[in-house]
């Protein structure tokens, strides 16, 4: 019997935390929304997710129901006999919903940069290494991303390789297989970059099942997943890394008995 792997969504990243991605990584006015664009990138999320046996909750296809009718709405041409500035767009609800939720996310994050700041307060690890005891190590500035962020850059790695039909079964490959592939790297080098954890097998099937294997990582606490910027290089960290400490994506949000 083949194992299946189902990974459900994080309790707090639905179909607004989506859209504010995609706005945010395609440098968009949250005014003035490209819809066709957005509606366009948005499916594709979708898809993505169903090819990883994400379990998708059925606000994300709500979501997706409601883009493609503001897109149709838009296409509709405009009532050249209403007064100016009474013209209703379409957008306006989706973009007074993102601008309320973007701002309680601010907020949200706010308290949880407060209480990180307060936690290290009283407590700060030595740093103990071997050699001179002169220089520091360096740390690396990192904060914490989104799944989002975590499936746009492998959807940028999918991107380059070609589609193919390949059956992923236990013969070939396995998510198990990949499980102990990226633990025994990050053991050994506490930090990686994300893109190295795809490198020496460029078929479609193998980037996928590596990709379902480091949710599930992330998704049990043995790793962390950060960038250096704002879509900058994403690190995989081992958790128990100096480099490591802090929250990670999959911490607190996802049950270990999803």
């Amino acid at each position: 019997m083949e194992e299946s792997y189902s990974i459900k969504l994080p309790a707090f990243e639905g179909p607004l935390d989506l859209l504010l991605h995609l706005i945010r990584e395609n440098k968009i006015d949250i005014y003035d929304i490209p819809i066709a664009i957005i509606t366009h990138q948005y499916l594709d999320y979708i898809e993505m997710m169903k090819d990883l046996d994400l379990d998708i909750a059925g606000e994300f296809l709500v979501m997706a129901a409601s883009l493609i009718q503001i897109k149709s709405r838009m296409l509709l041409p405009v009532d050249e006999q209403a007064p100016d500035g009474e013209q209703e767009d379409p957008r306006f609800e989706l973009v007074q919903r993102l601008i309320e939720y973007q701002a309680f996310k601010e907020v949200s994050l706010a308290f949880r940069e407060m209480e990180d700041e307060w936690s290290n307060v009283f407590y700060r690890a030595p740093l103990e290494y071997e050699g001179s005891h002169e220089e520091e190590p360096q740390e690396l500035n990192l904060f914490d991303l989104s799944l989002f962020d975590l499936m746009g850059a492998f959807k940028r790695i999918l991107d380059r390789v070609s589609p193919e039909v390949v059956d992923i079964t236990r013969e070939t490959l396995t998510v198990k297989d990949r499980i102990s592939f990226i633990i025994e790297r990050i053991e050994n080098q506490d930090a990686v970059r994300f893109e190295e954890l795809f490198t020496g097998n460029n078929t479609r099937s193998y980037l996928v099942v590596t990709f379902v294997a480091l949710l599930e990582i992330l998704r049990l606490g043995l790793a962390r997943a950060y960038q250096d910027k704002d879509f900058g290089s994403i690190w995989i960290i081992n958790h128990q890394s100096r480099s490591g400490q802090g929250n990670g994506i999959y911490e607190t949000e996802m049950p270990a008995g999803s």
